[in-house]
């Protein structure tokens, strides 16, 4: 029988990313995924890591209570955060059970200074990355790290890798 994996966002990076997590993690395993929308309650850009894990968190929180006869639910939210090397971007992951809690990051990246600034003065780092680069919805496909490493590494393996990582204890039953 198939366990139902609720994400909390409607991107389809987010949701792709999901599903390859899961799909590693539990080979033997099927899922339904569905992605839905909640809000994150943080500003629509975190600016420290954790304001970024609470938004996470509240997502995972809100699918949780929307759609409470699920088996998983899943919250990821994109930050950054400013260090004495300039802006760093990232994400965190929150996977829960109605057992269970888990969480990751992503690996961390530096914005370029053009970049930063737009986001420093409030602009989403999204709208931040189409206005520099001349794009549109980058968020919706290869985002930030995507058009940083000239497509090395897009945000759906970006942020799968960090799924996998908070699935840890999920697939460890110690």
């Amino acid at each position: 029988m198939p366990l139902k994996v609720i994400i909390a966002s409607k991107n389809p990076v987010k949701i792709e990313a999901t599903k390859a997590g899961f799909e590693r993690m539990f080979s033997k395993q099927s899922f339904l995924f569905e992605g839905v929308s909640v809000l994150s309650g943080v500003s629509d850009q975190p600016m420290t890591h954790q304001e970024t894990l609470k938004g996470a968190k509240n997502r995972s929180d809100k699918a949780k209570l929307k759609f409470p006869d699920a088996n998983y639910w899943v919250g990821i939210e994109g930050g950054v955060h400013e260090d004495d090397f300039g802006m760093q971007a990232f994400a965190w992951i929150v996977v829960q059970t109605s057992e269970k809690l888990s969480h990751a990051q992503t690996a961390v990246f530096y914005l370029p200074e053009p970049i930063a600034q737009m986001v420093r003065e409030g602009i989403e780092l999204g709208e931040a990355d189409d206005r520099y680069f001349g794009r549109s919805s980058s968020k919706q496909k290869d985002g930030a790290v995507g058009i940083l490493t000239n497509g090395e590494i897009d945000r759906k393996s970006y942020y799968e890798h960090a799924m996998v990582m908070a699935l840890i204890p999920f697939f460890n039953k110690n």
